[in-house]
């Protein structure tokens, strides 16, 4: 019966997730860029910086937090004055 049961994800496994989905979806941002998709390529980098940045708070890595903390204020920034 207990192996019926879905075991609950480890920490590592989540990280490993948010991390590789930030990532691909940062590309993306990238991506979206290049082809002058706008502001479609602006949403998609602002996911994916806050993906790294809850990447960086679950390894407490603050230099990776600082980066994109930076880097979302820059861009909702951008946004708000644009």
């Amino acid at each position: 019966m207990s192996d019926a049961l879905p075991r609950p994800l480890s920490r590592e496994r989540i990280i490993f997730a948010v991390k590789w989905a930030a990532s691909l979806v940062q590309i993306l941002g990238y991506t979206a860029t290049g082809f002058g998709w706008t502001p479609l390529n602006l949403y998609l980098f602002l996911l994916g910086v806050f993906g790294w940045f809850a990447v960086g708070a679950l390894w407490n890595d603050k230099a990776l937090m600082l980066v994109h903390l930076v880097a979302l204020g820059a861009m909702i920034a951008g946004m708000v004055s644009g």
